[in-house]
C-alpha cells in the first residue's frame, strides 16, 4: 500500500507544468515597468524584475523568451489600454473625447511618463526596439480606426479619409502636452481639444477630397 502511494506520487506532473498565472503575469509587467522607469531599458535586469514581482527568473522565461519579447508584451498591453473604447458615441467629437480621456488616464501615470521618452530613445538606437514600437503602434492604431469608421458611416467624415493623418492628429497634441511638456490637461481642456481635432479633421479632410 505504501509503495502504491509512492508510485502514484512519482507519476504526478511537476508543479512547474502548470499554466502561467495571470496575476503573476500582471505583477511581472508592473515590476518590469518599475525597473524600466528607474534604470532605463539598457540597464534593465530581469533578475531584479523577478525579485520585485516576488518570483524567480524562470517565471519570466516561461512566458517570454527574451527581454525584448517581454518588452513587446508589456508595451502592447499598455498601448491597447489607450486605444480600446468602452462604447460607441453618437458623434465623432464624443468619440474623440472618450479616446482622449482614456489616453490621459494612461499617460498621467508617473511610470508611463518616465518610460515613454526612454522607449523612443531606445527605438532610435535599436532596430529591434524600433520594430517592436512600430508593431505595437500598428495594433493600437488598428483599434482606433474603429472610431474613424463609425464617423464615416455616420457621414461625418468622407470615405476617402487619410487614416494615417487622422490617427496622428487624434492623439498627437495630447501626447506632446503630457509626455514632452509634462502637463496634465483637465477634462475641460480635453473637451476643447476634441472640438478642435474634430473641426480640423472635417475641414482638412474635406478639403483634401475636393482637390
Amino acid at each position: 500500500m505504501e509503495r502504491n502511494r509512492s508510485d502514484a506520487k512519482a507519476r504526478r506532473k511537476p508543479s512547474g507544468a502548470a499554466v502561467p498565472r495571470a496575476d503573476l503575469t500582471d505583477a511581472l509587467f508592473r515590476a518590469f515597468f518599475e525597473e524600466w522607469a528607474e534604470r532605463g531599458f539598457s540597464a534593465l535586469s530581469l533578475e531584479r524584475v523577478a525579485a520585485r514581482a516576488g518570483a524567480g527568473k524562470a517565471a519570466i522565461y516561461r512566458r517570454f523568451p527574451s527581454r525584448l519579447a517581454f518588452a513587446e508584451a508589456a508595451i502592447s498591453t499598455l498601448g491597447l489600454q489607450i486605444a480600446l473604447l468602452e462604447a460607441e458615441h453618437p458623434r465623432l467629437e464624443d468619440d474623440v473625447l472618450a479616446l482622449l480621456l482614456r489616453a490621459r488616464a494612461v499617460l498621467r501615470h508617473p511610470l508611463a511618463r518616465r518610460i515613454l521618452p526612454d522607449l523612443h530613445a531606445e527605438a532610435a538606437r535599436s532596430p529591434e526596439m524600433r520594430a517592436i514600437n512600430d508593431r505595437v503602434a500598428a495594433e493600437r492604431r488598428e483599434q482606433a480606426e474603429a472610431l474613424l469608421n463609425r464617423a464615416i458611416r455616420r457621414g461625418e467624415l468622407p470615405e476617402r479619409v487619410d487614416h494615417d493623418f487622422a490617427l496622428d492628429l487624434l492623439v498627437a497634441p495630447l501626447y506632446w502636452r503630457m509626455v514632452v511638456r509634462g502637463a496634465t490637461p483637465s477634462r475641460v481642456n480635453l473637451a476643447m481639444q476634441s472640438r478642435a481635432i474634430t473641426a480640423g479633421l472635417k475641414a482638412s479632410l474635406n478639403e483634401a477630397v475636393t482637390q
